[in-house]
């Protein structure tokens, strides 16, 4: 959902109270406790009183920072520096412990962030030893791969090293994993021991230029995340790729990236942007080099986002070389090395599409159905004086219009890959499904719910409905599923559940608050974006946490990935609110048990299928581990097979020989010409126009690409039963693909 740069009256309000609080009796804590402090300066001390206020009366929780919270604030900043618990020695941390009795009033009361540099004075120690200890390893060791050593690499709730020896021991391990890792991906020794060496030394030299304001960063973002994963503290920096994200410009190639184990995770992909046209990366996937062009790649493990960020931005027409380890790799050895150019987003890649599809029936005949592709829910307005140019709801109303002048007898809303967008977009599009009634309940930090419904009396489009969804589908994607599965209107087909983001943020610049009473803050103060309302369904279930549950679940790597809300710490919890009032029109409920029953049944027969339930099972197997093997021949072995696998499975496909039914493609371009477009037998990959790479590099890509999707495919056999159900309910016609 669009977080929007406004402060809106409720948090206005709030905000005068907060600075009188924090204001009385407030005193500044020490700036003299490490060699890097800057004495006698009031700026860090007001932001964190002012960052610390403004979360406990301005976030939805309304949660005091008490002893409890601050102890898990301590702990999220342990975390944030160290979350492989490799660094901080146990001592180290019982030493910590003793700031957790007044951590708290040192916060929200005196501004004093002594915690903070002290402890990360000591981060700047343990890694440290650590560059010097890994750099002598990497000179004298002699790497032996022979044995039947296992590596737990999952640490994020081991306990700490009692003391250094044990540390050295933990870090000689895990260099030993990354060597192997190196090696299995085909480098030579020369090449790994640079690699490694220049990974950490890069990391603590990285490190060592922190200046205090970035270590307040780290510190108080570290503050934001206790009270959900969505609230942040932005710094500048942060606040300039905030800027960029929401001029959908971001990193060049278009992909939403987070620091996670010293990786660079891809969060989120822009619809429209080169990363998203080229389906050849995926929320999940880890970044660990970057190239330009020809250039040599540049490792960016353990390197800092932000400067992982400069490195995959560039201007446009520019090549840039991702290596990447897939979400769904059973081995971090396995590598993929993708080329994209660097484009802007264009208007028409975000913007609705559809499809026709002509499904050939057992019985001779053919079911026309319709397929609409929204990436987003663009368009709205922020407000009655400035409304956008584009409409998620007047595009998909444009296209619905075209396919039903074609007589489509069911329709497909695919809405797999939506982040979400605009709530007023959302509601709209619900209501081209629905008579009226409510759409969404929408609670505010005061407990007051306000109704957000579809008013118009008209229904677009009354057919046979299924709404795709995936983990991606979110925020607003849910809001319309949510609400279409509790009117009956539309079977829901595709992951277990949604993602699970039912909450809203708005962000919150310090600087104007801090001038306006008076604070001073001799460096740009930053911005927090904050949790401010939650979103329930019409039946009253919030679809936070849990998200939207499919009535049809179907097997999918995106799926078995750790993503969702109920993955993030500290999420906002499920609950439920009082129902609105609204009519079901339960379409479904009487044709879902057989639906399930057909669906359930080709499944299990459909070989693509029965290929994701086995790697399914296999990536569930290494997750569920939480080891790595480093024994070289086991890994080569392994490696071999999952290779054999693929070619076997890349032969059998192959040898099927299927006939894809006759698809036309609607754009919002041709949309009003009369007639049908040329039909494509195929789908196409946009794979060749994105890369200028090897033909090679991307052949298991575009594969991927060029197959249908099993997915989509069995909600069209879904679909197609509902239509024949409904037409015939004494008979069933099963589609033929």
């Amino acid at each position: 959902m669009k977080s929007k740069q406004i402060l809106p009256a409720a948090i206005a309000t709030l905000v005068s109270f907060v600075l009188a609080s924090v204001l009385v009796g407030a005193t500044l804590g020490s700036r003299t406790a490490l060699p890097f402090a800057a004495a006698n300066d009031p700026t860090d001390g007001n932001i964190t009183r002012i960052t610390a206020g403004l979360l406990e009366q301005s976030q939805f929780s309304h949660h005091r920072l008490d002893d409890e919270l601050a102890a898990r604030f301590l702990d999220r900043y342990l975390d944030s520096l160290d979350p492989t618990h490799l660094l901080f020695l146990q001592s180290d941390a019982q030493e910590f412990d003793g700031f957790r009795a007044r951590l708290s009033e040192m916060t929200r009361r005196q501004g004093d962030i002594t915690p903070a540099r002290m402890i990360f004075q000591r981060y700047l120690e343990r890694l440290n030893q650590r560059d010097t200890y890994v750099t002598n390893l990497l000179q004298s060791e002699k790497f032996d791969f022979t044995g039947h050593e296992t590596y737990s690499f999952d640490r994020e709730k081991s306990p700490r090293p009692p003391d250094l020896e044990a540390a050295h021991q933990l870090w000689r391990q895990n260099v030993r994993a990354e060597y192997l890792q190196e090696k299995l991906a085909g480098k030579k020794p020369a090449d790994i021991v640079r690699t490694l060496t220049g990974r950490y030394t890069r990391l603590l030299l990285t490190m060592r230029k922190f200046t205090p304001e970035e270590v307040l960063d780290v510190y108080l973002d570290a503050l934001a995340h206790v009270y959900d994963p969505h609230s942040d503290y932005f710094g500048p920096a942060q606040m300039e790729d905030f800027s960029i994200a929401m001029n959908l410009s971001l990193f060049g190639v278009g992909a939403t990236l987070r620091a996670e184990d010293g990786y660079a995770k891809i969060y989120e992909l822009v619809p429209g942007a080169p990363a998203a046209r080229s389906a050849l990366l995926k929320p999940g996937d880890r970044i660990i080099a970057v190239g330009q062009a020809d250039q040599k790649p540049v490792d960016i493990v353990d390197m800092p986002l932000s400067d992982a960020v400069k490195l995959i931005r560039g201007p446009k027409g520019t090549r840039v070389r991702l290596t990447i380890i897939p979400a769904n790799a059973d081995d971090e050895s396995a590598r993929k090395t993708i080329t994209l150019v660097r484009d802007e987003v264009k208007l028409e890649d975000q913007q609705a599409k559809a499809r026709i599809v002509d499904l050939p029936q057992k019985n001779g005949s053919t079911l026309r159905l319709g397929i609409i592709d929204l990436p987003s829910f663009y368009g709205g307005s922020d407000g009655p004086t400035h409304p956008t140019s584009s409409s998620a709801t007047a595009d998909v109303a444009k296209l619905l219009r075209k396919l039903e002048a074609e007589h489509i007898q069911g329709l497909v809303l695919d809405l797999r890959n939506n982040p979400g967008g605009s709530l007023e977009e959302a509601i709209r599009l619900t209501g081209l499904f629905i008579h009226k009634g409510p759409v969404v309940q929408t609670r505010e930090m005061d407990g007051r719910t306000d109704v957000g419904a579809d008013n118009d009396g008209s229904e677009l489009y009354d057919g046979p409905l299924i709404v795709l969804t995936s983990r991606f589908s979110a925020s607003a994607s849910e809001i319309v599923a949510g609400a279409l599965q509790d009117y009956g209107r539309a079977l829901i087909v595709g992951d277990k559940s949604t993602f699970g983001k039912g909450t809203v943020q708005t962000v919150v610049p310090l600087a104007a608050l801090m001038d306006e009473h008076h604070l001073a803050h001799s460096v740009e103060p930053g911005a927090l974006k904050v949790t401010i309302r939650k979103f329930y369904r019409p039946s009253g279930a919030s679809t936070q946490f849990k998200g939207v549950a499919a009535d049809i679940a179907l097997p999918s790597l995106t799926g078995a990935a750790d993503v969702g809300e109920a993955e993030l710490k500290d999420p906002l919890p499920w609950d439920l609110v009082p129902p609105s009032d609204f009519t079901r029109e339960d379409h479904v409920s009487p044709f879902l048990h057989d639906l399930q029953s057909r669906s359930a049944t080709r499944v299990v027969a459909d070989k693509d299928f029965a290929y994701i339930g086995e790697d399914i099972a296999q990536f569930k197997k290494s997750i569920a581990a939480k080891t790595v093997d480093l024994n070289e021949a086991d890994r080569r072995q392994e490696m071999q097979k999952d290779k054999a696998r693929e070619e076997v499975r890349k032969q059998e496909r192959a040898a099927r020989k299927e006939r894809p039914p006759t698809t036309y493609d609607i754009t919002l371009k041709n949309a009003g010409t009369p007639g049908l477009p040329a039909p494509e037998t195929a789908i196409s990959s946009p794979v060749a126009k994105l890369s200028e790479s090897p033909a090679d590099e991307h052949e298991e890509a575009r594969a991927g690409v060029a197959q249908s999707d099993p997915v989509l495919r069995e909600s069209e056999g879904i679909l197609a039963d509902y239509v024949s159900m409904l037409h015939h309910p004494s008979t069933l016609a099963a589609a033929v693909h």
